[in-house]
């Protein structure tokens, strides 16, 4: 047992425990239940779980959370429209979120996949310095799709 001070006050049973907790005005809480005995400490519990829920917070506010974006484009796009959306790309990457490109074919167009492919080549070759693929382009109904990762 732990006493509110820190100090080690040794092995009690719980009875014992119990009764020094009570007269401190304080609660008897387990801190290792695995351990042989248990390891139990004299703290105000409702002191102790609002400490505990402010650090969980600002570990959270710490944390980056991955979003994925997309971008979607054309098999047959104007080349300051491809250099648009290549900026975005970069500029989310950047921000350290996965890109998701997806190319989509309109009637005809799914009947020359090769135009998809060769855009897709183009785009990654413009953004390997900062990224690398995720997944392989594939086939989604009628959309081509890759996802790229910062690297």
């Amino acid at each position: 047992m732990i006493s509110n001070e820190g100090k080690q006050i040794g092995v009690l049973e719980i009875r014992e425990a119990n009764r020094i907790a009570s007269d401190a005005g304080l609660d008897l809480v387990e801190i290792v239940p695995n351990s042989n005995p248990p390891v139990c400490k004299i703290i105000d519990f409702g002191k102790y779980k609002y400490e505990l829920s402010k650090k969980e917070k600002i570990q959270k506010k710490k944390q980056h959370v991955i979003q994925i974006k997309e971008i979607r484009l054309s098999p047959k796009i104007e080349e300051h429209d491809y250099n648009f959306k290549l900026n975005h790309a970069r500029k989310f990457l950047e921000q350290g979120n996965k890109v998701k490109l997806n190319i989509l074919f309109k009637g005809r167009q799914i009947a020359h996949k090769e135009f998809g492919d060769q855009l897709f080549a183009k785009m990654i070759e413009g953004l390997s310095d900062i990224a690398k693929v995720e997944s392989e382009p594939h086939i989604e109904g009628r959309n081509l799709v890759t996802v790229l990762i910062k690297k």
